[in-house]
C-alpha cells in the first residue's frame, strides 16, 4: 500500500501541471497517501531565485542580508507550488512540501530515501534520440537511482 508519494516539481514543469496533479491524485487518493510536494533549486540559481522575489520577501518582512530564505519559503512562493498544492488540497490530499537546494537528481532520490517514499512521480518531456545521448536529464537520473518505483509523466514537446 502506498503511503507516501514525492512529486518532484521542477523548473519546466509548468507546463505538465495539469497531468501532475491529475496522476498524484489518481495514485494519492484511492490509497490515502500524503504527498511530499518536492521543489528543487540548483545551487547556482538559488541565489538568483531568491533576488527574483524582492517583493515578496520584502511583505514577508524576511532579512535578505542574514540568509533568513529557506528553501522550503522560496518554493512554497514558486508557481506552480502553490497551485499544485491547492488542487491536490481540494482533492482532499495531505502535502508535505519540502525543498532543498544542489544537484535535482541527487535531492530528489535522498528526500525519497529520507521520507520513505513509496513513489515518486517526475515529470520530463519527449527528447530526441541526440537530446537523449548528449544532455543528462534528471528524470533519467531519478528513474535510475530511486529507492522506489517512478511514475514519468511527460509532456508532447521536444
Amino acid at each position: 500500500m502506498l503511503e507516501t508519494i514525492l512529486l518532484a516539481i521542477g523548473p519546466g514543469d509548468s507546463d505538465r501541471v495539469d497531468a501532475l496533479v491529475n496522476q498524484t491524485i489518481a495514485v494519492a487518493e484511492p490509497t490515502d497517501a500524503t504527498v511530499v510536494l518536492a521543489h528543487i533549486i540548483e545551487s547556482d540559481e538559488y541565489e538568483n531565485e531568491v533576488h527574483n522575489y524582492h517583493d515578496a520577501i520584502d511583505q514577508m518582512g524576511i532579512d535578505l542580508e542574514n540568509r533568513d530564505l529557506s528553501p522550503e519559503t522560496l518554493a512554497k512562493e514558486t508557481e506552480p507550488i502553490g497551485e499544485i498544492t491547492d488542487r491536490l488540497d481540494e482533492a482532499g490530499i495531505d502535502v508535505d512540501i519540502r525543498a532543498g537546494v544542489g544537484d535535482r537528481a541527487e535531492e530528489i532520490v535522498e528526500l525519497a530515501e529520507t521520507v520513505d517514499a513509496d513513489n515518486i512521480i517526475v515529470g520530463g518531456r519527449k527528447r530526441s534520440p541526440t537530446g537523449k545521448a548528449v544532455f543528462g536529464s534528471t528524470a533519467q537520473r531519478v528513474l535510475l537511482t530511486a529507492p522506489c518505483p517512478v511514475t514519468y509523466v511527460r509532456s508532447e514537446t521536444i
